[in-house]
């Protein structure tokens, strides 16, 4: 099958790579001229910009977009909408809001294009491992788009399946980011306690090993874990600054919407937030602490 892509950073490249690799027609674009020789080297075939990249695809057109959410996402939505053909499928495989997708699909009915949400996940590793792929869009469509799905998943029967309308891929991949909020912020803290024991002077590194097998706890995060603690436990050199892509606050505030009570998931965003924190918090609750009751204030480089 002939795929248009359009985005190629780090997923977006590995997935080309993944959909060459497996058999099919790539055709890219991207801002970046040396991403696209790059995929063009792997066995592409190179496109001026989109424009170009429609023109080259065949009826019916399929196009996956592999570009930030958000205004990125929308303007280049627009554009292909004006260049697309009735038949045509737009698919949008990042991280964007579930209502947009919704939107999105309604918009682009009325022109005869369809639209599927692709949420994917599997980051630098799906290149070997395959995505995880959870597909919103109608029945047919997502049916016709198959031997696609099937060559980025793991397995032609594993990691990937229609979850329901259009929507329902963003809005599943919303959900599993926030569990994997909650196992993160999970994990470190387990190990944070551990390192704290000196009595014991652990190894974390080699109980992250041994957990990788048999417990209950064994994951591909603590893979992770364990591979990074294995090369530096003490992460000097790693600033205590964690970021967050949107999808933990859009699950949180769905919960909210749907009244379900979601405290460790909840919990787990603050926590990143408060990373990113000048401490002005914790100064004024120590004023305040003197304040009542005289307790000692403790001053920078005490």
């Amino acid at each position: 099958m002939q795929v248009g892509m359009v985005g190629l950073g780090k997923m977006g490249a590995n997935m080309t790579k993944r959909l060459l690799d497996g058999g099919h027609q790539v055709v890219v674009a991207d801002l970046s001229a040396a991403a696209v020789q790059a995929a063009v080297a792997e066995g592409a075939t190179g496109a001026t910009g989109v424009a170009d990249l429609i023109q080259q695809l065949a009826a019916p057109r399929v196009v996956w977009l592999m570009i930030p959410a958000g205004d990125p996402t929308e303007r280049m939505i627009e554009q292909c909408a004006g260049l697309l053909s009735a038949g045509d499928i737009l698919i949008d495989g990042g991280n964007s809001l579930y209502k947009n997708a919704v939107r999105h699909a309604a918009a682009l009915k009325p022109l005869g294009l369809h639209f599927v949400d692709v949420g994917t996940s599997g980051g630098i590793w799906g290149l070997k491992a395959g995505y995880s792929l959870m597909i919103g869009g109608e029945k047919d469509v997502v049916a016709y788009l198959r031997p696609i799905f099937e060559t980025l998943a793991p397995a032609p029967d594993k990691g990937w399946g229609h979850v329901g309308a259009a929507g329902a891929g963003h809005y599943a991949k919303m959900i599993h980011n926030g569990i994997e909020y909650g196992m993160m912020q999970a994990f470190a803290e387990g190990f944070a306690i551990l390192r704290k024991k000196d009595e014991f002077a652990f190894d974390l590194g080699e109980v992250a090993r041994i957990w990788q097998d048999g417990s209950v706890v064994r994951s591909w995060l603590l893979d992770l874990i364990a591979a990074a603690l294995q090369r530096d436990q003490q992460l000097e050199r790693i600033a205590a600054y964690v970021p967050d892509s949107g999808e933990g606050r859009w699950t949180v505030a769905e919960a909210i919407d749907l009244n379900v009570a979601a405290p460790i998931i909840t919990l787990s965003l603050q926590a990143r937030i408060h990373s990113r924190e000048d401490g002005y918090t914790e100064k004024l609750l120590s004023v305040m602490r003197n304040q009542f009751g005289g307790h000692a204030i403790k001053t920078e480089g005490e």
